[in-house]
């Protein structure tokens, strides 16, 4: 599944450093607290393990991994 982004999140990734070719790594702090670890962003989608696993409004936070 993929998730795509809103500009809000695209501009600050675009101003962080890639971890690849084209993509980023990253960790995804929700509202609950829970972090999920090594995500990867290929800008503007964030690729997911499974359908319905988060939605963004549920992210408060992207870092690179």
């Amino acid at each position: 599944m993929q998730l795509e982004l809103s500009e809000k999140w695209v501009s600050k990734l675009l101003r962080m450093p890639e971890s690849g070719m084209g993509y980023q790594v990253v960790d995804i702090t929700l509202k609950d607290g829970s972090v999920l670890k090594n995500r990867t962003v290929v800008l503007p989608y964030l690729y997911l393990l499974s359908p319905g696993e988060i939605k963004e409004e549920d992210i408060v936070k992207i870092e690179i991994s």
